[in-house]
């Protein structure tokens, strides 16, 4: 192989081929490095696009960054169906086979700790979002702004101690559509975690970067063997149906990113 080498992931050696129509990173399919009782998944990618100057100055062109992001992750996804592997960081590039080797030796041991944990397991996600209502929108646009409501058709404005006890029922039913959200999403993560052998609660999504309707108050992972992945998810689905105004999202299943100990 000439180029630079680009590392998808760390696994344990595995007999089931992947598919022959995969590709990669610069539409370049995943080989095999087997190196010991390890395998590195690579791939030969450009030195005008990936050596140090060029990459840097690719990360800032999100259509290029997003590009890469999906190839690498179908080559990620290919590899969970065979085995479980340990996913690295996007665009982790080496000089060579020489160096790719030379980092498997170097965190050999950390590596092989980290795949038995991982063995027979994926990653599943689940984010529960409170549905945005429409009265809701425009009062937190009122104010914001600093507007006061508009007063119906043909009845006067209302007293300023009217608009101020609008004002304290509005925060107080918000106040209380809050707490049960929160008290759904505890209830929700506590069953969960009884499938999983270990979760990670992250910080909610932002709705202004990720367009996902509604406020995020649950965004969780959780490290589920494949024989409980059918239970977890047929009990995701059916708190689904307990939660007026909430809305449950699943994804899965991942190679296990949130507990693989390397970067995002």
């Amino acid at each position: 192989m000439s180029g630079l080498r680009y590392v998808y992931a760390v696994c344990r050696p595995f007999g089931t081929p992947l598919p022959a129509q995969l590709t990669g990173v610069a539409g370049v399919p995943p080989k095999q490095l087997v190196h010991g009782d390890l395998v590195a998944v690579v791939g030969q990618v450009p030195a005008e696009d990936f050596a140090e100057g060029p990459l840097r100055a690719h990360l800032e062109d999100l259509d290029w960054l997003g590009a890469t992001a999906r190839a690498h992750q179908n080559v990620i996804d290919a590899l969970t169906v065979v085995t479980s592997p340990l996913p690295l960081r996007l665009a982790t590039v080496f000089r060579d086979d020489s160096g790719v080797r030379s980092m498997l030796e170097e965190r050999e041991e950390t590596f092989l700790r980290t795949l038995d944990r991982l063995d027979g397991r994926v990653e599943w996600g689940v984010k529960v979002y409170s549905e945005p209502t429409e009265d809701a929108g425009k009062a937190e646009a009122a104010e914001g702004s600093g507007a006061r409501p508009a007063s119906p058709p043909g009845r006067a404005a209302g007293s300023g101690r009217d608009y101020l006890r609008q004002r304290r029922n509005q925060r107080k039913e918000s106040e209380e559509k809050w707490e049960r959200a929160e008290e759904f999403s505890r209830r929700l993560h506590e069953s969960l975690s009884g499938y999983a052998e270990d979760t990670r609660i992250h910080a909610p999504q932002n709705s202004a970067l990720s367009r996902a309707p509604g406020r995020n108050i649950l965004n969780a992972a959780y490290l589920v063997p494949r024989t409980e992945s059918e239970a977890f998810v047929e009990l995701v689905d059916r708190t689904k149906d307990d939660a007026p105004g909430l809305r449950v999202e699943l994804t899965g299943p991942w190679a296990a990113y949130s507990f693989s100990g390397e970067d995002a």
